[in-house]
């Protein structure tokens, strides 16, 4: 068996989407679990550390790993959505109005959801502080939803090609 180079190895690793997903699911289990145990306050020290200290502080850029983690990555986990959107609007199965209606209608939906299921249980609560953190579902919702679609998605059954 020929020996595959380290850089191929690392390619490959990195571009497979499962393994992406699979990542992302198994370290937002282990801080669920991890920050809900006895040793929560070293993962709250973890979260509120703020890497490079005042070396970033007059670039405006000493944020603490959870600002980091929500700010940069989920922008730029939505920069590459969005040139992935626009590939299948330009020359992919979203062309097509008929075709793209249903996913349209689900992306919609799995937005507008989650937004509105948090701004409503704020408002049972009498939150109005909490009320502010409303994208937060929205956006970590549609990562999730990917993780799983790229983890599981070869066992989903395939659309049909027509209206169903």
């Amino acid at each position: 068996m020929p020996r595959v180079p380290l850089l191929t190895r690392s390619r490959r690793f990195v571009t497979d989407e499962r393994r992406g997903g699979a990542l992302l699911l198994g370290a937002a289990l282990v801080a669920v679990v991890w920050a809900n145990t006895p040793w929560r306050a070293t993962y709250r020290t973890i979260v509120t550390a703020v890497p490079g200290g005042d070396a970033l502080a007059g670039l405006h850029l000493d944020l603490s790993l959870a600002a980091w983690a929500s700010d940069g990555l989920l922008a730029i986990f939505f920069f590459v959505v969005g040139l992935e959107l626009k590939q299948e609007v330009v020359a992919g199965s979203l062309r097509d109005p008929r075709r793209a209606a249903v996913p349209v209608l689900a992306a919609v939906g799995g937005m507008a959801a989650p937004a509105v299921l948090y701004v409503a249980t704020t408002l049972v609560d009498h939150d109005g502080g909490a009320r502010a953190g409303w994208a937060v579902p929205t956006a970590t919702d549609i990562a999730f939803a990917l993780a799983v679609l790229a983890v599981f998605g070869r066992g989903c059954p395939r659309p049909c090609g027509r209206s169903c």
